[in-house]
């Protein structure tokens, strides 16, 4: 098939129809110039937030992906629940829910193998697609907004029917088509400030908006590279070691959307390796087999952040038996897991 003028063909519902069939919830589709309300989104934020200003630089390419890809007309942009997957107790409260069930780059995910369908389908109808899975290709949340799969709350994520567990998954087409989803999601309750009130470091401050750079996900993964110079303020991060859900945990439209009748791949193999006490007595082979390729926001040789994280939830959920870890991690490889072990065992009068 041609993919040039294909519009008005009937092609954006055969393509929303394969995408039912692949499991994805929802699937829209809109022309590029529809989304042009996301850099002025971005620079409305950097006005009222100015030390965001270098995050959102980094951004930029999402607001205009035809400077990248300048045959791009439109987007596809589907949804996938993931509120269906068991969280293991040893993971529960620590590690943030959409970081465990993370489709992106796991093949053993049937959703990754359902995305890589839905490209081959594209390619059948000879459309020319690109997709980043990492990082997409556009501003999801606003792109499935625009498209009419849900609403963005309060906290900043977007929701359909199954809450805001969703994955979003973008790809940019060579063909002008648009197809709008309907949604039924309700609206946030009037008044209701639940999200703002659970974020512990006032990232999220005002309704809509955020301080990235002060987010506890920011900061237990890709982000917070010196986290002992934050040393008072990580009294905050609780008992998150990798990622935050606290903003999503509290709100009441999520209420009764997860449930765990599913197992995802290989996570209750890995659970285990991930409570705290055995994150800190992590080999570096075993991490970068075993963990990193699946938390892709540490490099390689990041496992020193996952320790330095650690200790912090350590020294912010104290026992006794941490002690030795703690104490021993003074004498790490890694100038800044001793660096933050030190700082715990000053405060906590922990005898090195």
């Amino acid at each position: 098939m041609k993919s040039e003028g294909v519009s008005n063909t009937g092609i954006e519902a055969h393509i929303q129809k394969k995408a039912y069939e692949l499991g994805f919830e929802k699937c829209g589709i809109v022309p590029l110039d529809q989304l042009a309300g996301y850099g002025e989104m971005m620079g409305e934020r950097v006005k009222n937030l100015p030390e965001s200003a270098a995050f959102y630089r980094r951004q930029q390419r999402l607001a205009d992906p035809s400077t990248e890809f300048p045959w791009a007309k439109s987007v596809i942009v589907a949804a996938v629940p993931y509120g269906n997957y068991h969280v293991p107790d040893e993971v529960k409260g620590r590690i943030g829910k959409s970081y465990l069930f993370d489709i992106r780059i796991d093949e053993n995910a049937r959703e990754f193998q359902n995305n890589r369908k839905m490209e081959a389908f594209l390619e059948e109808l000879g459309i020319r697609a690109e997709t980043n899975r990492k990082f997409g290709v556009v501003g999801l949340r606003w792109a499935a907004q625009i498209a009419g799969l849900g609403v963005i709350r309060r906290n900043n994520f977007l929701y359909t029917e199954s809450g805001s567990w969703v994955h979003l998954e973008g790809w940019l087409i060579d063909i002008k088509a648009e197809k709008k989803e309907r949604t039924e999601v309700r609206k946030c309750p009037e008044g209701c400030k639940k999200c703002i009130e659970a974020c512990p470091t006032g990232s999220l401050s005002q309704p809509y908006t955020m301080s990235p750079t002060a987010c506890i996900s920011f900061l237990t993964t890709f982000g917070g590279r010196d986290i002992p110079s934050l040393f008072q303020a990580s009294k905050d991060f609780g008992s998150c070691i990798y990622g935050c859900d606290l903003c999503q945990d509290v709100c009441p439209m999520n209420r009764g959307t997860w449930n765990e009748k599913d197992e995802f791949p290989g996570m209750d193999d890995l659970a285990f390796s991930l409570l705290p006490e055995n994150i800190i007595l992590m080999e570096e082979a075993f991490y970068q087999t075993k963990v990193q390729p699946k938390f892709f926001y540490l490099q390689p040789d990041e496992l020193w952040k996952w320790k330095v994280d650690t200790l912090c939830y350590m020294r912010n959920n104290y026992r006794e038996e941490y002690r030795p870890l703690v104490t021993a991690a003074c004498t790490d490889v890694h100038e800044k897991v001793r660096e933050m072990a030190a700082l715990i065992c000053e405060e906590l009068l922990l005898v090195r």
